[in-house]
Parts: structure tokens; C-alpha cells; sequence
């Protein structure tokens, strides 16, 4: 049995999806975030020091093992479902399935949060986020020339990959400028949305605003 502390609205989303679509059994302990601040609650630090989401509990391992960070989470997942939801067979496909498993927290990520995080100071946190726009234009760009390409980040089928990027993209879409005028990129995101095992973690996790 695995427990996913889940907080809302985050990252921890992309693991209540990957279960499901792995079928892997799992309970939920969901934390909200203070209103007021919007970061993570002191309970969190009780699970690792920390005090960040995602993070799982595996109680099969022995003695129980407790991992965070999401693409950790993402690979322990894949090893513990016997490879499933890993790197296809084609070597061009493992390299890009690498790729963006890395690419969603190492790149996208970090301008798309300075956006938000700018976007709260009054004034002249508004004047920066002006420069961080072209920023994530670029990512932007980049992400739908590949999805041009490609029916899934490193192939033909879903990967792990694809449970990783899912938030930047949601993200974007949300507060970032991805719109209809990227319609490769748009078009992955419905059907990601429509998928039967998103639903069901939606259902799950409770309220999310990404989705």
C-alpha cells in the first residue's frame, strides 16, 4: 500500500494520476495550503523534514520507506510497476523520454513559479513578470514544436514523461499565456484531461484548479 500526501493544487496530482494508471493500490492524506500564504502546511514536516508535496509512504518496503520529490516519486513508480509507464524500446525514444522527465522540473518549472511568485508583490513585481513572459514564450515554443512531431513527449505512446510534463503545461495554460495559438500543445492537454486514470485521480485528490 502506498500513501500520497497530497496537497492541492500541486505537483502531487501528476502521482495520484500515475497511480491510477498503473493500478497500483493507494490511500490519500490530503493537506490544504494557508490561505493567506499559500504554502504547504507545518504537518507536512511530520512526513519528511522538508515539508514539501508529493510525498509517498511506501508501507510494502521493508520497514516502510518515505521518498519526495516528484521525479523520484515518478521512477520509484516505474520500477516498482516492473517497468511500465518507462522508456520505450526505440534508443531515440528512451533519450527524449529522459529528456522531459527532467526538462519539467529542471526547466519549464522555474519561470512559471517566478511568474506566480512575482505576480503577488504589488508594482514592481508586475513590471519583472513583463520579463519573464518572453522567457516562457520560448518554452512554450519549444514544447509545441515537439508535440508537432509526436502524438506523446517521447514517442508514440503515454510514458511517465507525460505524467511529468502535465503540470508545467497546466500551469501555462493556467496563468502563462498557453492558449489556442499552440494547438499541438492544447491538444495533448485535452487528451490527457479526457484520460479515464485522470479522471478518476481528479475524482480522488478533490479539488484541483489546474484541470
Amino acid at each position: 500500500m502506498i500513501i500520497v500526501h497530497h496537497l492541492e493544487n500541486s505537483r502531487s496530482q501528476r502521482i495520484l494520476w500515475m497511480l491510477e494508471e498503473l493500478g497500483l493500490d493507494y490511500q490519500i492524506k490530503r493537506y490544504e495550503r494557508d490561505p493567506k500564504t499559500m504554502l504547504a502546511p507545518p504537518e507536512l514536516k511530520r512526513v519528511h523534514p522538508l515539508g514539501k508535496s508529493p510525498v509517498i509512504e511506501d508501507l510494502d518496503a521493508d520497514g516502510g520507506r518515505v521518498i519526495a520529490e516528484t521525479g523520484a516519486i515518478v521512477e520509484y513508480l516505474v520500477e516498482k510497476a516492473d517497468g511500465r509507464l518507462g522508456p520505450p524500446a526505440h534508443r531515440e525514444s528512451v533519450l527524449r523520454y529522459r529528456f522531459w522527465l527532467h526538462y519539467a522540473e529542471g526547466s519549464m518549472m522555474p519561470p512559471l513559479l517566478l511568474k506566480l511568485v512575482l505576480g503577488r508583490i504589488p508594482l514592481m513585481g508586475k513590471a519583472a513578470v513583463k520579463r519573464i513572459q518572453p522567457m516562457i514564450d520560448v518554452h512554450l515554443d519549444y514544447v509545441e514544436s515537439e508535440l508537432a512531431q509526436r502524438p506523446w513527449f517521447a514517442g508514440d505512446v503515454m510514458t511517465a514523461a507525460d505524467i511529468m510534463m502535465s503540470f508545467p503545461i497546466e500551469a501555462a495554460r493556467s496563468r502563462a499565456g498557453l492558449d489556442a495559438s499552440r494547438p499541438a500543445t492544447i491538444a495533448w492537454l485535452e487528451k490527457v484531461h479526457a484520460l479515464p486514470a485522470y479522471r478518476a485521480a481528479l475524482e480522488k485528490g478533490g479539488r484541483y484548479a489546474y484541470a
